[in-house]
């Protein structure tokens, strides 16, 4: 069934990501959004994060995390704010890319990369850069 495809792939916690991106030597993508009340969110959701394309082929390179922050769910929307402000992110949808190291190396509005191509570029671009470093 396709909802299960869609599930896979995407955890909600930013500090377990991160200890498992060491271990596995992998990056992190955290995707910020506000899966029920931000057009442009809903948007990447639709047209990019549930795409078998994206979901086949980046989670090969990252650990992908989603900090959603619902009006519909209080509990999550506080929680999540949290980690937002922990990380100075000031709007949805943003994307963070840490290293295995823990560090963040970039960051960018998914909303400018509305297609999976654009976006695994966008990506491929981001990694080239840190590796350049």
């Amino acid at each position: 069934p396709a909802g299960i495809a869609n599930a896979r792939g995407w955890t909600t916690n930013l500090k377990s990501a991160l200890a498992s991106a060491k271990q596995n030597k992998k990056f992190v993508m955290a995707q910020f959004t506000g899966s029920d009340w931000c057009p442009p969110c809903i948007m990447m959701q639709k047209a990019v994060f549930s795409k078998s394309s994206f979901t086949r082929l980046v989670p090969k390179k990252f650990i992908l995390v989603k900090i959603d922050i619902p009006r519909s769910n209080k509990a999550m929307s506080l929680k999540n704010s949290k980690v937002m402000k922990n990380y100075n992110v000031t709007g949805v949808p943003t994307i963070l890319l840490f290293g295995d190291d823990g560090k963040e190396f970039s960051r960018f509005g998914a909303s400018q990369y509305p297609t999976v191509e654009g976006f695994i570029d966008k990506l491929s671009t981001e990694l080239k850069k840190k590796e350049g470093n």
